[in-house]
């Protein structure tokens, strides 16, 4: 790969972005952010250049911007040649993508479709995705392979991957990598960079956190008679750092290979974790305490 090759990373200032983005820098990539900051803060940038120190900040760029405004992608795309896009911009709750299906399609197609748009028009045609295994829907066994036949079963899934296969099949110099997340968790050993979601936590480890410090006064453990080995629900938990470093090889693929088309990987540990063994490794890991306070439908566990 060239010496100073420029990214495009949409939805940079995110949690896994900003860690994409750091990794990046450290690596020597310029890189150019657009985010419309519906999830995150621009402050986060502001650590990321920190962390990256005076050298290496300058190849750093951010634009406040929504995929869906082609103004705004005008604007990006007439200030810098880019040789690849890492595509992380997009909402991700699946419960909320249930209850608004016509916001996730509106965001996440409108504002993935304007980005083709302008990757063609600029002849940028590399890209890595930010998919996720929910595109499988619920798979007759496990663990998920990347061959297993494609059923999603919400929204949010649906709103991943045809559009690259189809936009790859219609032109051959497309190459693309769609990148299938399990269950994200974890910050930077620093702190300074992390998941600190607007509202309410929709994931494990963020409501974990917050419960903590006290932002939150309670966690409910909902299901404690699930066929696993204390009863509580188990998932692939995934540290951000070996998400970063995913995108990072993903990147390096796109361009040391010739015929890739349109390829997914999964991006996991392939063991599980529960939520009771999540919740005893914070603990250890924190020095707080917990309680415990049994229930036939749920558990809530307070930290404190």
């Amino acid at each position: 790969m060239a010496p100073q090759v420029t990214i495009l990373v949409t939805g940079g200032a995110g949690s896994i972005g900003n860690h994409t983005v750091l990794q990046l820098l450290n690596e020597g990539f310029r890189v150019h952010i657009i985010d419309n900051l519906d999830n995150s803060v621009a402050e986060a940038v502001d650590w990321v250049r920190s962390l990256a120190g005076p050298e290496r900040s300058r190849n750093l760029h951010f634009y406040v911007g929504d995929l869906r405004n082609k103004k705004d992608l005008e604007k990006v795309f007439s200030q810098a040649r880019f040789d690849a896009v890492i595509h992380f911009a997009g909402l991700k709750v699946v419960c909320e993508s249930v209850a608004k299906p016509g916001l996730y399609y509106e965001n996440n197609l409108i504002g993935t479709i304007n980005l083709y748009e302008f990757m063609g028009k600029y002849g940028c045609k590399k890209m890595v995705f930010s998919s996720s295994v929910t595109v499988y829907g619920q798979p007759a066994k496990i663990p998920c392979v990347e061959d297993f036949a494609l059923e999603a079963m919400n929204p949010y899934g649906r709103t991943k991957e045809k559009i690259a296969r189809d936009i790859q099949k219609s032109d051959p110099e497309w190459r693309i990598i769609l990148l299938r997340y399990f269950n994200p968790v974890g910050a930077r050993e620093s702190g300074l960079i992390g998941e600190d979601p607007k509202g309410i936590p929709n994931n494990l480890m963020p409501y974990i956190q917050q419960v903590a410090i006290g932002r939150l006064p309670v966690l409910s453990v909902y299901g404690v008679d699930y066929p696993t080995r204390d009863g509580s629900a188990i998932r692939d938990y995934i540290h951000v750092m070996d998400l970063a470093e995913g995108h990072i090889a993903a990147l390096r693929k796109l361009f040391s290979t010739d015929k890739i088309g349109c390829v997914a990987y999964n991006l996991g540990t392939g063991s599980g974790t529960s939520v009771f063994e999540m919740v005893a490794a914070f603990e250890k890991a924190s020095g707080k305490s917990k309680i415990w306070y049994r229930g036939d439908v749920q558990r809530p566990v307070e930290l404190g």
